[in-house]
């Protein structure tokens, strides 16, 4: 294989590191039951890395350092998921990998740039395919979340000192939001100053178990209350249950503050 320029054995190692790098983020998150969303501008984005030595392009680093960045930081890089990543995709993915490299190892040749491109694609799909396949691997399947009851309204409840959820009033109800680091088992939740038994619900109107970290639940309201009571529990063996309370005074004009 020739090319137009030549990749240092330092700069191998870079590239090395930055790979298993992203491989470890991957296998982190998964364990956490994140995959990959953003996060998969790192492939394009080493790939470039790649090329620009073996093309003589410099703007190339350019692209492949800020995809890389893209990857890392921002805020949707990684996604919450419910269930196991399927093993189709990056397997295939491993497997063009090297067939392509295998082609690229036969006697023959074409031009340098061919050459390095194709270079690059065979080593992007096996670090995709890795990262696919890893992701599977330690993704921690949750167990079914089972359906809290009644025990846990008429059980022992405490108010945690700082709140794992966020309340947004709208037109016509209110608007959870889970703001801790994890997953919250719901029991019900009830308008305060009420003696009801509600089941939490998605924006669609389904019943709601678990809310992810940062997923939204939908609380419908006639107008006239000045409060909401949630019940939940981090986890949802035995324990206390968890009780979040939210509460607002409705001025003389109609609108609605929260306290």
């Amino acid at each position: 294989m020739t090319f137009a320029g030549e990749v240092t054995p330092l700069y191998a190692l870079a590239l090395a590191l930055v790979a298993a790098y992203w491989l470890g983020r991957v296998g982190r998150e998964a364990r956490g039951r994140h995959l990959p969303r953003v996060a998969w501008w790192a492939v394009p984005g080493w790939g470039a890395l790649l090329l620009a030595p073996l093309l003589e392009v410099p703007a190339l680093f350019g692209l492949g350092a800020a995809a890389l960045l893209l990857a890392e930081y921002w805020p949707g890089a990684y996604r919450p998921a419910r269930s196991r990543p399927g093993g189709a995709w990056p397997l295939v993915g491993v497997l063009l990998g090297l067939a392509l490299l295998a082609l690229l190892a036969a006697p023959g040749g074409g031009r340098p740039a061919d050459t390095a491109a194709a270079l690059a694609a065979a080593l992007g799909l096996l670090l995709a395919g890795a990262g696919g396949l890893l992701a599977r691997a330690l993704f921690r399947a949750r167990p079914a979340a089972p359906r809290l009851g009644l025990e846990v309204r008429f059980g022992p409840v405490q108010v945690p000192p700082w709140p794992d959820l966020s309340l947004a009033l709208t037109g016509s109800g209110a608007q959870l939001t889970n703001v801790s680091d994890g997953p919250l088992w719901l029991a019900g939740w009830s308008p305060s100053g009420t003696n009801a038994w509600l089941r939490v619900r998605d924006e669609g109107g389904l019943p709601l178990n678990v809310l992810p970290r940062g997923g939204h639940a939908y609380l419908p309201l006639r107008g006239g209350e000045r409060g909401v009571r949630v019940w939940y529990r981090r986890e949802p063996g035995p324990g206390p249950s968890q009780l979040f309370r939210a509460d607002w005074t409705p001025p003389g004009g109609g609108e609605r503050v929260l306290n």
